[in-house]
């Protein structure tokens, strides 16, 4: 076992008034860690809207009435609560899981040398938005689940997987000026599907404000419109999105695009299969709650995989970083922010 270091009371005031920079001064991760670090941030930012999604489909979204502790008289969740409680509060203790992956990309970022700034930005931004997603989810329990906080919640939630795909991707590649591998009209089509996809996402949280998964056993307002015909509306525009990608796909090969844009729009097409069946299944059977948790599950995935496809329309060269381009590598990367 090595000699540990003497910390100096200089070393301990320095640690305390910038600890971002003493860490990054005595550590150097490599590429990998930087990028797992980022992956970690992404993985939970989806796993807890399935976890969200789960509150509200078993009826404990009230489960803790109260917010920033459970109860008024308790920070956490007492026998009382029953099993309501328990998931509630545990949905709420994920958060601070969330946030110690966010805080391990951020520092990951801060410490790589050469020093990226563009990723210790996405870092931040990640960490500003799981805390304003905290303060809304604390009015979306104060106002008794009103329908139009919820959906600000998920889509909030969206914003957040949105920001750490961008961080992912750029782990894997440059800081190099960004370089296009397709022509303007791909480029347009792909920003149809993403816009696309967006309000594939904001259409979801109205039929899940207007549908009978309230997300308690007592009466809860809901948007004042017929679901049913609201899920019709997400369904249209679900194959929307279904035909711009397959359009892409044609569109990509006849060009002889890259491979990597082709790869992230054939996997984004297998997805989007993969949620349409799941979708119609659980509309013909009645909404089960585990269908639903799915269905959330694979709105986040197809988030990140539209997100991925647009991503790898440029690569950013990252010779001094040891990192290839997808036109060498064979896979997609994408312009950063």
């Amino acid at each position: 076992m090595g000699r540990v270091p003497n910390v100096t009371r200089a070393d301990a005031l320095a640690a305390v008034r910038n600890p971002l920079a003493f860490i990054a001064a005595r550590w150097t991760p490599a590429p990998r860690t930087v990028q797992r670090a980022a992956l970690s941030a992404l993985v939970m930012s989806v796993v807890i809207v399935v976890t969200g999604g789960a509150v509200r489909l078993t009826g404990s979204g009230l489960g803790c009435p109260t917010w920033p502790t459970c109860t008024a008289d308790s920070l956490t969740t007492t026998s009382a609560m029953g099993v309501h409680g328990v998931i509630e509060f545990s949905n709420r203790m994920l958060t601070y899981v969330l946030c110690a992956a966010v805080g391990w990309a951020i520092i990951a970022a801060r410490s790589e040398k050469p020093y990226r700034r563009s990723l210790t930005r996405l870092g931040w931004a990640q960490f500003w938005i799981v805390m304003s997603n905290a303060v809304l989810g604390g009015i979306v329990v104060l106002v008794g689940l009103n329908p139009y906080t919820v959906a600000a919640h998920f889509l909030l939630s969206s914003g957040l997987i949105a920001v750490a795909t961008v961080m992912w991707q750029r782990t894997r590649e440059g800081d190099g000026a960004p370089r296009p591998l397709v022509g303007k009209p791909v480029q347009q089509l792909v920003w149809f599907l993403v816009t696309a996809s967006a309000l594939l996402i904001a259409v979801g949280t109205v039929v899940t404000g207007a549908g009978p998964h309230a997300g308690d056993s007592k009466e809860v307002e809901r948007i004042p419109i017929d679901w049913e015909t609201v899920a019709k509306m997400h369904a249209v525009l679900a194959w929307i999105v279904v035909t711009l990608t397959f359009a892409l796909w044609f569109i990509l090969k006849a060009v002889d695009a890259p491979r990597g844009p082709l790869v992230r729009t054939r996997e984004l097409f297998l997805v989007l299969l993969a949620q349409g069946v799941i979708g119609y299944v659980q509309y013909f059977t009645h909404l089960p709650e585990f269908l639903v948790g799915l269905h959330m599950l694979g709105s986040g995935l197809i988030w990140i995989w539209v997100l991925r496809v647009l991503l790898a329309l440029r690569e950013r060269p990252g010779a001094d970083l040891g990192i290839p381009g997808p036109a060498q590598s064979g896979s997609a990367v994408g312009a950063g922010v």
